[in-house]
């Protein structure tokens, strides 16, 4: 992987540092402004380190720190380092949902990359849209970039069991509704669920991008599972810096990582992993950023050839990401489906992932399992084609009860969230077991921002008689940590008019997963009818951000990305003189 380093008019930041011009000048008074001397800069590779950490954002709150080890590297390796803030996307705290300020985040990224001297970038993420974010405005602004992951938190404890956020807390907040636990209990859970800093420690959707992210070959080999506080998380972090100064050296561009292949590993990776369904949308919105058309299509087809290998909950039933890790981490699991992978790409550590997977083992086969005993035999996420989803809509099948996955049921429809919150223990409604759980309005434009809705909450009559999981259906996305029989992403949306739009209480709907069909069991002629008297919802925003998101979004099937980000075109580096 050692390049000849480039000569100083080689580099990018060179025009803004190296000729003989007024600006340049300026530059570099400016530069001695901030107290550096010109040995330390002038002629070497300048790294930008985008950093989400902040003091809301518990997932990443010890990124201030490694920050530091980045620099660390960048300067060993002959760089020098200059450490960016970025919008943090706090998945616990920003409402409606980070998922409406992804891609702001990203053409943060882009344009900060773009517009400023930087020879290469240092992405510090983890937190579930920050990863995708980071990626595809570094995809789009293309330069030698390394990602550096959160890692996840250490595991929960409560009482002698050992806890998964967010996985644990639905559980206990179900048996809370059903009497089963009370407040006391409740308060020391609170304690007990996050216990450090770091992502979600179950197959959640940060450890699900984390890991696609070091499928797709942009990261330190193994560092998507290194636990956030484990000092090998330092030295990743150290790592990666020295890295992303051989990339500028090699002259390797995000573009030569972000391949066809790349994003069709990442794709078997994440089936693989039985990851989160909220995948599927980051995964098609960064492909388009590399200018590769990933569908709904490419994740079915590769589901049906390639088995559930890590037994990490929700889709597992028992291990947690530190488990994971000891196990052997992701270039273990990689090193038991190399015949699904395409080996001869480059990453940004080696010229092959081949070269990269050499030497990967396995230590616990009960954590990531044989391919002769899978979790399950082919890929945790179906995607559903019919009437109700003409588009497509997705299901996480290994985290839903068997008897569920073939179903036909009245529809019981909620057209908003705050609504369905409020009336769904009405015993007026009269739902069952059977139900079908409908909420609209909560998808990219209507949610606003298709917040995690879609685990909807199993009235509290039925929790009481130990029903733990029903048929639910929206337009929303629902938390990687979730789990249950939750058809998700439905497309196109209600709020435009989709199917979803028409479907009324009492309507018949049946899903069968292993046809892949999700269908509204009413006649054409009505659905006609009552398309006829559907009328759009009032408008969300009239000014803002907001507006210019309701303006540009895409569906869920194309990636939820900005029209005018997603589209192809080139944009020129600015004139620095």
């Amino acid at each position: 992987m050692n390049a000849t380093p480039k000569r100083p008019e080689e580099l990018r930041s060179h025009q803004w540092y190296g000729t003989d011009g007024l600006r340049s000048f300026s530059h570099r008074a400016r530069t001695r402004q901030l107290g550096y001397l010109p040995e330390e800069h002038l002629g070497k590779p300048v790294i930008a380190i985008l950093n989400t950490w902040s003091d809301i954002n518990p997932c990443h709150v010890h990124l201030r720190d490694r920050a530091q080890a980045v620099k660390r590297g960048v300067w060993q390796a002959g760089g020098f380092p200059l450490e960016f803030p970025v919008s943090t996307l706090s998945e616990t705290f920003q409402k409606p949902t980070p998922m409406l300020y992804r891609n702001l985040l990203a053409m943060e990224t882009e344009e900060l990359l773009r517009s400023y001297p930087v020879d290469g970038a240092v992405l510090m993420g983890g937190c579930d849209k920050s990863t995708p974010a980071l990626l595809m405005g570094a995809a789009s602004a293309d330069l030698p970039a390394v990602f550096v992951p959160a890692g996840p938190m250490l595991p929960g404890h409560w009482r002698g069991e050992v806890l998964g956020s967010g996985t644990d807390m639905w559980k206990y907040w179900d048996d809370k509704r059903a009497g089963l636990i009370g407040d006391c209990e409740m308060a020391e859970l609170e304690s007990g669920l996050a216990r450090s800093p770091g992502h979600c420690m179950t197959m959640g959707t940060a450890s699900t991008l984390t890991a696609a992210a070091e499928a797709l070959g942009v990261t330190v080999p193994g560092a998507s599972s290194i636990p956030a506080v484990d000092s090998g998380h330092d030295r990743m972090a150290a790592k990666a810096g020295m890295t992303a100064v051989e990339l500028v050296h090699q002259g390797r561009r995000l573009s030569r990582i972000l391949t066809r292949e790349a994003f069709e590993d990442a794709v078997t990776t994440v089936l693989g992993l039985g990851g989160s369904t909220n995948a599927v949308i980051h995964l098609i919105a960064m492909a388009g950023r590399a200018g590769v058309r990933l569908t709904l299509d490419d994740f079915d087809s590769i589901a049906r050839t390639v088995p559930v290998l890590a037994n990490v909950r929700p889709g597992g039933r028992k291990y947690l990401m530190e488990d994971f890790h000891f196990a052997g981490g992701l270039p273990g699991f990689l090193s038991r489906i190399t015949d699904l992978l395409h080996l001869d790409r480059p990453t940004v550590c080696h010229d092959t992932l081949r070269e990269q997977l050499a030497g990967a083992r396995v230590h616990d086969d009960d954590v990531i399992r044989t391919r002769d005993n899978p979790v399950a035999s082919e890929g945790g996420v179906a995607v559903l084609r019919g009437n109700l989803c003409p588009d497509g809509a997705v299901i996480k099948h290994i985290a839903a009860e068997p008897h569920l996955l073939k179903h036909t049921g009245p529809a019981v429809v909620f057209d908003d969230y705050k609504t369905m919150q409020r009336t769904i223990n009405d015993p007026a409604l009269g739902i069952t077991a059977d139900s079908v759980l409908v909420l609209r309005n909560a998808g990219p434009k209507g949610g606003p921002g298709m917040p995690e809705y879609g685990m909807l909450p199993i009235p509290d009559h039925l929790l009481k008689q130990g029903v733990r999981d029903m048929v639910r259906i929206s337009d929303a996305r629902m938390s990687g940590t979730s789990y249950g029989a939750c058809v998700l992403h439905v497309a196109p949306e209600s709020y435009v008019g989709g199917p979803l739009a028409l479907v009324r209480t009492g309507d018949l709907i049946t899903l069968d997963v292993e046809a892949r069909t999700l269908r509204l069991d009413v006649d054409d002629a009505e659905l006609e009818r009552r398309r006829a008297e559907w009328t759009p919802p009032p408008v969300r925003y009239e000014r803002g951000y907001g507006a210019l998101y309701s303006e540009q979004i895409t569906q869920a099937d194309t990636g939820c990305d900005f029209e005018f980000l997603a589209r192809p075109g080139t944009v020129q580096d600015p004139y620095a003189g």
